[in-house]
């Protein structure tokens, strides 16, 4: 297929404007969806974290027919704590389908990809969607997006750009500002792709030149790199070279496997012209960056940059008396084995050694990016420890600068107060306050990233769930000196055992527990937190004294609060810098770096804790 037949088009949304969605109808109208099929929501989210978070994380590729031209749809994450993913697949296209809510209009995560998309002059179709809302405003949507634009710098040719109305989840749209006909479909959408986005640009008699921007595995074949060919043809049965990072020579192969999208999956080609996507299997050496080149005139295509990490955490082996009983890799080796997978197929997340050979440093863009890591790893069977994140700070004229972050806030009226409070210890400031839609007011603040850690917990509590939150790197400040972590302090278990409703009676007066009765304890984990300052260690195991007394009606029964749920996101913002997570396929718990108490004052300048 000529590159003059092909358009490569990136989905860009803030999340829960129906991008995926989108997807999904486009497929169904260009007939990927058979009559007999079962049609599943959200197809391209097709990892269970994405569905149970109701977010996209890995961008994916897609590929529909339409008329004589073959537009290839990439699907890409909102968070930006997924902007590695963003900026691979921007790489990989010629422009972008921007979704916008017809209520909710331009917001947070909007700007944050769109950003990325203008610094590479990439056109723009706008697409207004759900506009059969009861409370759309697709005209002052439409206002807000053109204020985006200017508010990013864009330059005149980027603002000139069509709108397109539609209601995604039931396949209609139409050129304009309006509301689709009933009987209407995605046609004109489909159209106004064709005939806005460039065709995708390279000549296939060119020396070859293909990028590689992602990474996939099957059991099969191995390794296989997916990416873009930029100048020339992939033919299978032909040498290629792979140009690798640095002044490496360039690896010389066969290529064996060679493979397009086609609707949802992959279809076997003979080749793969300039402009079009591939994926090939052969090379078990390709890394992110890296270029298949023509074998007699090697050139190396520039390799993708992505922002830096901003946080980082240690991960190591799970050291704790329960370790080995859930699940099934365990040794250091394994876990850093599937570290370094992580880093071939994550360019946003660096590693480093720690001082113990047990455990590994892993840099990352956020605590949602390391939390969806984790939780990964458990699910596959690993039991592990992780640390409390810690910010990755740097000198700037002599002077120690931390990342700062920018966050948007969108919450009830009645809960603003509330929230502006809240932000206050965490040397946050309050930058912008907008009156939103049905009673919101959006809340616009800068803070350290310190400030940050735990924030979306707290945020949800306060506002009783009602709240939406984006934040995303906003650059380095000076070091903003102490920041409070956490009201009260650990109850600490002061032996083995298994919990009792007796002992946990008596502890819940003084303070949230985290564990309910009859559940394995150890020495130095931790059960709840205490209502004051200062480590409190107790015996979460101690029975009822049996007596040869009659219990008396006037016998106080137990009642038991339901203790908190420490999630896996929950207890990394909550630990101390003396504290671990312990992960594993059936368990997150929290406990002490050093678990006896004796260890603990040995490590530690603090008094000696109180007893219960």
């Amino acid at each position: 297929m000529a590159p003059t037949s092909i358009r490569n088009v990136a989905l860009v949304a803030h999340v829960d404007h129906g991008k995926t969605t989108m997807v999904d109808s486009m497929l169904s109208a260009a007939g990927i969806f058979s009559s007999h099929q079962e049609r599943v929501e959200r197809v391209m989210d097709s990892t269970d974290q994405e569905r149970e978070r109701g977010i996209t994380i890995l961008a994916k590729a897609a590929s529909i027919q339409w008329g004589d031209t073959k537009i290839n749809l990439v699907d890409t994450p909102g968070h930006a704590d997924f902007g590695g993913e963003v900026e691979r697949a921007l790489a990989m296209v010629d422009g972008i389908l921007l979704l916008v809510d017809a209520a909710d209009g331009p917001m947070p995560q909007t700007r944050y990809v769109l950003s990325k998309a203008l610094a590479l002059h990439l056109p723009t179709v706008v697409v207004i969607n759900k506009v059969d809302r009861p409370d759309a405003r697709p005209t002052e949507v439409a206002d807000e997006i053109y204020q985006l634009f200017f508010d990013l710098d864009a330059q005149d040719h980027h603002i000139d750009f069509p709108i397109v109305s539609a209601v995604a989840k039931q396949g209609r749209a139409m050129v304009g500002i309006g509301i689709p006909a009933e009987d209407g479909d995605l046609s004109p959408l489909l159209d106004t792709i064709v005939s806005t986005i460039p065709p995708a640009s390279g000549d296939r008699a060119a020396p070859l030149q293909a990028l590689v921007t992602n990474l996939d595995a099957s059991d099969y074949l191995g390794r296989m790199a997916i990416g873009r060919v930029v100048e020339g043809t992939l033919t299978r049965g032909s040498q290629v070279a792979l140009c690798s990072e640095g002044d490496e020579a360039p690896i010389r192969r066969r290529l064996t496997q060679l493979m397009a999208f086609q609707g949802l999956g992959r279809t076997e080609v003979e080749e793969v012209e300039a402009g079009d996507l591939f994926v090939v299997a052969g090379f078990p050496e390709v890394e992110i960056g890296d270029t298949l080149a023509d074998p007699q005139d090697p050139r190396p295509l520039p390799r993708l940059t992505v922002d830096e990490p901003v946080l980082k955490m240690t991960f190591g082996v799970n050291s704790s008396p329960l370790s080995g009983q859930d699940g099934n890799l365990l040794t250091s080796r394994q876990i850093q084995d599937r570290l370094k997978r992580e880093v071939l197929g994550n360019v946003s997340i660096k590693l480093s050694p720690s001082s113990s050979p047990e455990t590994i440093e892993v840099a990352g863009r956020g605590e949602l990016q390391l939390a969806v890591l984790i939780e990964s790893m458990r699910r596959e069977g690993f039991e592990l420890q992780v640390s409390r994140p810690e910010v990755i700070v740097r000198e700037i004229d002599g002077v120690r600068h931390e990342p700062q972050e920018r966050a948007v806030i969108d919450v009830p009226n009645e809960y603003v107060g509330s929230v502006t409070q809240a932000v206050a210890p965490r040397k946050g400031s309050v930058v912008g306050l907008e009156p939103g839609d049905a009673g919101r007011t959006i809340i616009t603040l800068t803070a350290p990233s310190r400030g940050m850690l735990g924030f979306r917990s707290l945020l949800m509590t306060l506002t009783r769930g009602t709240a939406l939150l984006h934040q995303h790197h906003e650059g380095w400040m000076p070091w903003a000196g102490d920041l409070p972590h956490r009201s009260g302090d650990a109850m600490v278990a002061d032996r083995a055992g298994r919990s009792t409703a007796f002992a946990l009676d008596n502890l819940q007066k003084r303070g949230e527990l985290f564990i309910g009765p009859g559940e394995q304890v150890y020495e130095g984990m931790i059960v709840g937190v205490t209502s004051r300052s200062g480590e409190m260690v107790v015996n979460p195991t101690r029975p009822k004294e049996l007596t040869n007394i009659r219990t008396h009606a006037s016998d106080e029964a137990i009642n038991l609060r339901p203790p908190t749920d420490m999630t896996l996101d929950r207890a990394i913002a909550w630990i101390a810098d003396d504290e671990f997570v312990e992960v594993t396929p059936t368990a997150i718990r929290v406990r002490k770096r050093h678990l006896t108490e004796p260890e603990r004052r040995r490590h530690s300048k603090k008094p000696r804790p109180l007893s219960a």
